[in-house]
């Protein structure tokens, strides 16, 4: 698990409490969904979470900061649990994912600080590191554990291999996620199982494998493990 709020450098002192940033962080979280973007303050993030305002900025220098931690924090739920096969772990993390972009919270928050960061370039920047590219842990464990199970080629060795690897990952992340997102808050349609498992066989086995739900060449699917 990560620690959602990112720390400030050159501070001294008290240490942090993790107490404190989690309810700072949620105090965000519920006030952006009463308040939206706009309305919402630093002052009032402090008022709901009970601390003095310059707590908060003892940690986050702004509120573009606060609130990409908020959002943060929510994605370091996501885990891949070994379901035994390449599509299972996928479908797996598929439905977490819709899961948790239906969560009020999340969706608003979310939506909030990607509307906002069209025009400004340091919170995209923030977004990228502290959301995006710490949840690409998921598509690395997922890809080395389908290669130890023989479901996947090793990467090819040396520095090519190694870009090769590495742009796999980011497109990887990048059709799931791309399609999670827009599912959710584009279309304002459910993930569910049904969806996770077309979604999934789509990924796998392209347009072909819409038409065969049984056994796929990455696996058994999560029915048929009972």
């Amino acid at each position: 698990m990560h620690h959602s709020a990112s720390p400030r450098k050159g501070r001294t002192g008290r240490p942090r409490s993790a107490e404190t940033d989690q309810a700072i962080l949620c105090a965000t979280r519920a006030a952006l969904v009463d308040l939206g973007w706009g309305r919402l303050t630093m002052s009032d993030v402090a008022a709901r979470a009970g601390v003095a305002k310059t707590t908060l900025y003892r940690r986050w220098a702004n509120k573009n900061e606060l609130v990409v931690d908020a959002v943060a924090v929510l994605f370091d739920e996501l885990e891949l649990p070994d379901r035994g096969c390449l599509r299972s772990d996928i479908e797996g993390v598929v439905l977490q994912f819709g899961a948790l972009l239906a969560r009020p919270e999340t969706k608003t928050a979310l939506m909030a600080v990607v509307a906002e960061s069209t025009t400004d370039e340091a919170l995209r920047e923030r977004i990228r590191s502290a959301i995006v590219d710490r949840q690409k842990r998921l598509v690395l464990l997922g890809r080395s554990r389908a290669q130890d199970r023989g479901e996947l080629p090793p990467d090819t060795p040396g520095e090519d291999g190694e870009r090769a690897a590495a742009r796999n990952m980011d497109l990887i992340f990048d059709v799931i996620a791309g399609a999670i997102v827009h599912r959710t808050l584009v279309s304002g349609e459910p993930v569910d199982a049904a969806w996770g498992r077309d979604f999934t066989a789509l990924f796998l086995t392209g347009l072909g494998g819409l038409g065969d739900q049984g056994q796929s060449p990455s696996g058994p699917g999560p029915s048929d493990q009972h």
